[in-house]
């Protein structure tokens, strides 16, 4: 916290009156990370999902190093693994809406959008090229 206030040109005290603790601030960066992407993913709607899988991809990757720091917070801070679960139950629900349009049958659905959020973590967590990252979503999705 301290560089942190360092580098903003504050004291730390300054930056507890707005966060409780570096997990808060955590959060709240990746809040403002998530809102700037949402924001931009309104203008996939229309896309197949597989693009607009692979575009989420592309812009969460700008961030990997995150995914790694949010997985070993969430086991020591409640606040940290709220937020990941949201973010689960976030990326669940897109897909699982995109699927619903194409008439995709519950169960179906739900498994499809469970593993390609899992798929999209694993792809984050551990690069590939972008035609084995297709592959893996084509056969995800295909279903």
């Amino acid at each position: 916290m301290a560089r942190i206030a360092q580098a903003a040109g504050v004291t730390p005290t300054t930056i507890y009156w707005y966060v409780d603790d570096k997990d808060a601030l955590l959060v709240a960066a990746l809040d403002h990370l998530l809102a700037d992407a949402l924001e931009e993913f309104d203008q996939q709607a229309g896309a197949p999902l597989i693009d607009q899988v692979l575009w989420a991809l592309e812009r969460l990757s700008r961030h990997r190093t995150l995914i790694g720091v949010v997985h070993a917070r969430s086991e020591h801070a409640s606040v940290v693994a709220t937020w990941h679960d949201g973010f689960h139950a976030l990326m669940d629900s897109l897909v699982t809406a995109h699927l619903d349009k194409q008439g995709v049958p519950e169960p179906d659905r739900t498994a499809a959008a469970r593993l390609t959020t899992f798929a999209v973590e694993g792809l984050l967590s551990h690069p590939t090229s972008a035609a084995e990252t297709r592959a893996v979503l084509d056969i995800v999705l295909s279903r």
